[in-house]
């Protein structure tokens, strides 16, 4: 090809010619019996052809460059994508292509190119070598590539080095994919509870963050703790709860993994009500990112509903400041929830802030409002909705306006005075009402779309 360098004849036998050898410093092979000779240093390559060929998966081609008793124990220079900012002589600064180091071996396990990894290993490929920060198992294990991740282990490589960030290769496999290697390093000795050098983040706390389902449920059955701590106090659990929706779109998958997750780690003995530095707790967290399903679980398994983190917030507060991705959640679900549990009511003087954020979701104005005996609402703060959003949802704010200017009704205040009685005991007290179904649901702040 034009322009290109090609490979010069017997490549290995170059190679090894101009590989120097490097001389013990201090024991010799006479003085101490278990001496062994250094490693030599790998060679850098600059050989196009030679890496065309690996990147293209060009089987054919490697092993016309890799003949018998040639060593494949080579570094390459890689350009990053994007040119980043780097300090030079003198202080200027200038955008550049930083220079990264790889091997062929990195090089193949990061593109799946089995047969190419078996030829670098026979060609004595060293397993951890790391120039980059990672060794080749920590590429197969993050591209999902199980048996590029399974010949790296059975030729030596060890499954529990961390990269340059601190992360084992286990830290790895969270996303699709990577099921399979995750159990092929738990198989060869990976620490199921192995931490990362800097987070202190266990594989478990990854994969609940990342809310792959299947991979907690290995970690756990391999003894994963459920209960532990990152550099933060953070637990898997709290991670859970922690999951965010990166679209409306998704929103339903997300929650459904959540959910999934964290009855998986409630199963296996988590702390429902583990708090983290800052003391919020899971209950907190899923409030914020509108996990209702989630929320409700929790409260269940006996979650403190009232309790606050370090700033006085409670889960009330999270679920009314959540963003504005949680209005595709239901967040009157979340909050009649709470409410049901005995969570103390929202401020009087807060609430016209709460209808001018939550407009839009008339029934999380409702259910709040029906907590009240006396309403709490002046009538000018209607002004602060929309005239669009009054428009849409014109029956409820009728009735919202109306009862500015008169009392609550009968029904409302007798549901107020005895949710008031019940008090602490509300929620395990209500269900065993011998009390009509809808009734029932009257009591527990059924949605009904209008205030009366």
């Amino acid at each position: 090809m034009p322009g290109r360098r090609s490979s010069p004849p017997h490549w290995g036998h170059r190679l090894r010619c101009l590989r120097s050898a490097s001389a013990c410093r201090v024991w010799g092979p006479q003085s101490c019996p278990a001496w062994e000779p250094p490693q030599p240093s790998p060679l850098l390559c600059r050989d196009m052809a030679l890496q065309n060929a690996l990147y293209t998966g060009d089987l054919a081609r490697l092993q016309e460059l890799f003949p018998p008793h040639s060593t494949a124990d080579l570094l390459l220079e890689s350009r990053a994508a994007e040119p980043r900012w780097s300090c030079h002589q003198r202080g200027i600064w200038s955008l550049t292509y930083k220079e990264e180091l790889t091997t062929p071996l990195h090089v193949a396990a990061s593109r799946g190119h089995t047969e190419i990894l078996r030829l670098l290993l026979r060609r004595r490929a060293r397993p951890d070598s790391a120039p980059g920060g990672r060794t080749a198992l920590h590429e197969a294990c993050a591209a999902g590539h199980a048996a590029c991740a399974h010949m790296l282990l059975v030729a030596g490589a060890d499954p529990n080095i961390p990269d340059q960030d601190g992360k084992r290769p286990l830290h790895l496999c969270g996303e699709a994919g990577s099921l399979e290697c995750a159990e092929l390093l738990l198989r060869f000795g990976a620490k199921v509870d192995g931490r990362s050098e800097e987070e202190e983040e266990t594989p478990l706390h990854v994969a609940a963050r990342l809310g792959h389902v299947e991979l907690a449920d290995l970690l756990l059955r391999r003894g994963a703790c459920s209960n532990a701590r990152d550099a933060e106090g953070c637990t898997p659990l709290l991670a859970a709860c922690d999951a965010r929706c990166t679209s409306p779109a998704d929103a339903e998958a997300t929650t459904t993994h959540c959910l999934q997750l964290c009855r998986l780690l409630l199963s296996a003995g988590a702390d429902a009500d583990a708090a983290d530095q800052d003391r919020r707790r899971p209950l907190h967290l899923a409030c914020r990112r509108g996990h209702a399903d989630v929320v409700e679980l929790l409260l269940s398994c006996g979650s403190s509903v009232n309790a606050m983190d370090y700033g006085g917030h409670m889960a009330l507060h999270y679920a009314l400041q959540g963003p504005a991705a949680a209005l595709a959640q239901s967040p009157e679900r979340t909050v009649r929830a709470l409410l049901n549990h005995g969570a103390v009511r929202v401020w009087p003087g807060a609430l016209p802030k709460v209808l001018e954020r939550w407009c839009t979701s008339p029934r999380t104005i409702e259910v709040l409002l029906n907590t009240y005996s006396i309403m709490q609402l002046p009538e000018e703060a209607v002004g602060l909705v929309p005239p669009e959003t009054l428009q849409k949802y014109h029956h409820f704010y009728s009735s919202l306006l109306a009862l500015a200017r008169q009392p609550r009704s009968l029904q409302h205040l007798s549901r107020c005075a005895l949710r008031a009685h019940l008090a602490a005991c509300l929620p395990h007290a209500l269900p065993r009402l011998p009390l009509p179904a809808r009734l029932l649901r009257y009591l527990q702040l059924d949605f009904e779309d209008v205030l009366y």
